[in-house]
């Protein structure tokens, strides 16, 4: 088995079973185009922080791309992957442990999300953004999100909104652990299921894209830049509004989910 290690790029490592690596050399030697593609999963609740070494899981065969695909977004969150470098596939491979060519899937993945652009011949740069960025990304996330739990808040039965206590819970574990990455998941679980109870895929699919952008760093500042303290401060945010949609206080959600998407930007 091949292990990755931390590089010049500050990417972790993620270990990949040496079939795995096998199976991507061949692929990249000519494997028909239409190999089968594993399809990733992932569990919403509290994880070590990625980047502690006991954390990481072997990566699975069946999902490589899937698992190398989270790893650079977790990168990404935690300012590992810094906004304006350029990162080369078969150098963030190495470090992974894996081909280019899963690399380069997973990037292009990426640049289909705006998180990176290709730089020809090079690689890809981490996309640079700034507060003005942010600050647009929260105003669009409150005129999609804001509307649809003030109707919830006057719809969705009590025990509905109670059985999402323990995704809020888990938000108060991740931010009391500190780790950027771990809360950014938790983070974007709560406010999935709040949204899917409007029963529009779209709709939470598109809040979700949002989300994940808005938790990518800003350009020059620091990778910890939202500390402990604010983690906490943003997850007792969740548990208030709870609150607040199982007494059906529409007054204050509006007041609570107003504050919660100002801090965001």
């Amino acid at each position: 088995m091949k292990q990755g290690v931390q590089g010049s790029s500050g990417v972790g490592a993620v270990r990949v079973p040496s079939q795995a690596r096998a199976a991507d050399v061949d692929r990249e030697r000519g494997a028909a185009a239409g190999a089968a593609r594993g399809e990733h999963t992932h569990s919403e609740q509290p994880i070590p922080c990625p980047g502690d070494e006991r954390a990481r899981p072997a990566v699975q065969r069946s999902s490589v791309r899937g698992q190398i695909v989270d790893a650079l977004r977790t990168a990404l969150v935690t300012g590992e992957l810094r906004p304006g470098e350029v990162y080369s596939a078969p150098a963030l491979g190495d470090r992974f442990g894996v081909s280019a060519t899963p690399v380069r899937e997973a990037m292009q993945r990426l640049a289909l999300e705006g998180a990176v652009e290709v730089v020809p011949n090079r690689g890809f740069r981490v996309v640079e953004r700034g507060a003005r960025e942010l600050a647009e990304l929260a105003e669009v996330r409150a005129l999609i999100e804001v509307p649809v739990m003030l109707r919830l808040a006057g719809t969705v039965p009590a025990e509905r909104w109670a059985e999402l206590r323990p995704l809020a819970e888990v938000t108060v574990r991740a931010a009391s652990s500190g780790c950027r990455a771990t809360y950014a998941e938790s983070d974007r679980a709560f406010h999935r299921a709040l949204l899917a109870l409007a029963g529009n895929e779209q709709l939470v699919q598109i809040a979700e894209d949002l989300h994940r952008r808005a938790q990518w760093p800003l350009v020059g500042g620091p990778p910890g830049a939202r500390g402990r303290a604010e983690l906490l401060a943003d997850a007792a945010e969740h548990m208030a509004l709870l609150d607040a949609l199982i007494a059906r206080d529409v007054d204050v959600v509006r007041e609570l989910v107003g504050e919660h998407f100002a801090g965001a930007s």
